[in-house]
């Protein structure tokens, strides 16, 4: 019962989340699968790290299908989900400690701005004069 709650309560978060909501959501769980994969990967669990580094490139996938290439920073976007993508597959072949931090680091980073843009957006909005 408990289970069935959770879950409803998740589903109705993702339904009436905002875009800016839901792109945070990606990047939290970016960073969750790629701190598992971590984990998993440090007791040479490769089954595990295997599994949670591709739970983390869907999600870059998704991040990169969803940009709106009318605005010239989708490409900026697009190199940086690229270069992620490049190292998690790299972490993944070769089982790389290194280049898996690497790509957490990134994610972490992207979220954090991304928290950031949010809670400037939600203060008083700037009103330009136009006379």
């Amino acid at each position: 019962m408990a289970y069935n709650a959770a879950k409803a309560y998740g589903n109705n978060k993702i339904q009436t989340a905002t875009q800016a909501e839901l792109t945070l959501m990606l990047y939290e769980g970016a960073v969750k699968f790629a701190n598992i994969a971590l984990v998993a990967l440090e007791k040479k669990d490769y089954a595990t790290t295997n599994l949670n580094i591709q739970k983390c490139r869907n999600i870059i996938v998704e991040l990169m299908t969803t940009l709106n290439h009318k605005y010239a920073v989708a490409e900026d976007f697009k190199r940086l989900y690229d270069y992620i993508f490049n190292l998690l597959v790299q972490a993944n072949l070769k089982k790389d400690k290194e280049l898996l931090e690497r790509a957490l680091e990134e994610l972490r980073s992207i979220r954090d701005i991304w928290k950031e843009i949010m809670k400037q957006t939600k203060g008083p909005q700037l009103v330009l004069d136009t006379n």
